[in-house]
């Protein structure tokens, strides 16, 4: 599938009525990233249901999310909120990105960057947490000034190791 151009887009809050674009992309993305790092029961449970019943709970709430927006379909989301707990390890910056997806036919197309700036200035000291074995985006973390501080947890929930990156 051919690149959007990246003029295509526009950022914006995210509302109530996003949540099933934010599903669809959060649940896609998981797809196209991890499908061959999980086993096939981990899609028994982790469905496209189950994370707009979230996505609502999460846009009904307090929650400050950001989505990228292509002809009036949600195509990447992100949020970022006070540093967290993960594990054992406590945070080490104030803020943290807590999530960013961009739809696979959207990479390259400035949509990942537009949504990391905006939940997170440039230069913002943040951390993050990133599976491990996700070179695109320990890549593009990587560009944005973020380093592996060395802690590392393993997600209960999906199984994959994650590693914390900081700026």
């Amino acid at each position: 599938m051919p690149a959007v151009p990246p003029t295509s887009f526009a950022i914006r809050p995210a509302v109530a009525d996003d949540a099933p674009g934010c599903a669809f992309v959060h649940h896609t993305s998981w797809v196209e990233t991890y499908s061959a790092l999980l086993p096939a029961a981990h899609w028994e449970s982790d469905t496209l249901e189950r994370r707009t019943a979230t996505w609502r709970l999460w846009l009904a709430g307090e929650l400050t999310v950001t989505v990228a927006e292509e002809c009036g379909r949600v195509v990447g989301v992100a949020f970022a909120s006070a540093g967290r707990r993960i594990g054992d390890h406590p945070p080490v910056r104030d803020r943290e990105l807590w999530l960013l997806y961009v739809l696979a036919a959207h990479h390259g197309t400035g949509v990942g960057q537009a949504l990391l700036d905006a939940v997170l200035p440039p230069g913002t000291p943040a951390q993050l947490w990133v599976v491990e074995d996700n070179p695109r985006a320990r890549r593009f973390y990587g560009r944005n000034g973020f380093r592996p501080d060395g802690a590392r947890d393993v997600d209960a929930w999906s199984g994959l190791a994650d590693v914390r990156c900081v700026r």
